[in-house]
């Protein structure tokens, strides 16, 4: 994908697998939502090819658009809109849409359902905008930044919601800055770098990518702090256990983060 002579994707090759929960990670401007549109068919490629459902999203019609759930960083929508009304005006276009009063609750909103938009908090509009990407039922959902701005339990509750519609089947696509929130959610992460998917794998096969092993520490019985670094931290614990004829005392088990992983993938590619 080129803007002018600008290429922001330079032969991106990616494929998400049906049911999953791919995390989409990268540096501002590395082409998130540019992927993330083509995928939507906002965005036309410039070279190559995108399949959604099997079908190309560009020239898919309204029964690909019933199964498809978007939300994007930002809408524009009239601030006079009622919620339950916006919704149920929306669900009426759906083969199969969520019930308002089910969506609204899902997302933390029923309380709320008579407000206008203009009256809600970035928070609030940020479900909103949410329960707008779910209001189809959709079989698949693009997720672009859907947490920004909300506050830790929004955040909770949000995962809860994904991780629900995650165990139903929903194939789902997300980016976010929040390598916590990856971490959590994600079957398969992508770092794309370059234009390109640097990196496609699992979370955990991620740190064996880069040599990042588990620290596991305890305190022998003669007082001194020992640590060990490993890759299969369970089963270390568990000879640990034997020799030591029961449990370890101050025993810790420091994995490597998402974010330690992501930077050292990220500095090493520069």
């Amino acid at each position: 994908m080129s803007y002018g002579q600008h290429d922001v994707l330079k032969g991106l090759d990616l494929t998400v697998e049906k049911g999953q929960l791919f995390v989409l990670l990268g540096p501002n401007g590395a082409g998130k939502t540019t992927t993330i549109e083509i995928m939507e068919g906002y965005a036309k490629p410039t070279g190559g090819s995108a399949s959604v459902l099997g079908s190309d999203p560009l020239t898919a019609g309204d029964a690909w658009r019933d199964q498809v759930g978007i939300v994007m960083q930002s809408w524009a929508d009239h601030a006079s809109w009622r919620l339950d009304t916006l919704l149920g005006d929306i669900a009426s276009y759906y083969s199969d849409p969520y019930p308002t009063a089910e969506l609204l609750e899902l997302v933390g909103l029923g309380e709320h359902r008579r407000r206008r938009l203009n009256q809600l908090s970035g928070g609030q509009r940020r479900r909103m905008d949410v329960a707008l990407g779910l209001v189809g039922h959709p079989r698949v959902l693009f997720l672009d930044e859907p947490t920004a701005g909300f506050d830790p339990q929004a955040r909770a509750d949000f995962h809860r919601v994904i991780s629900g519609l995650k165990s139903e089947g929903v194939t789902i696509v997300l980016t976010t800055h929040d390598l916590q929130e990856a971490e959590r959610l994600a079957d398969r992460i992508g770092i794309l770098l370059g234009g390109v998917i640097h990196t496609d794998s699992t979370p955990a096969e991620l740190a064996q990518s880069i040599g990042q092993r588990t620290q596991v520490s305890w305190t022998a019985k003669d007082g001194a702090r020992r640590t060990e670094a490993t890759d299969d931290p369970d089963t270390l614990v568990h000879e640990l256990m034997t020799s030591n004829g029961g449990p370890l005392t101050g025993l810790r088990i420091d994995r490597p983060s998402l974010e330690e992983i992501y930077m050292d993938i990220v500095e090493a590619a520069r």
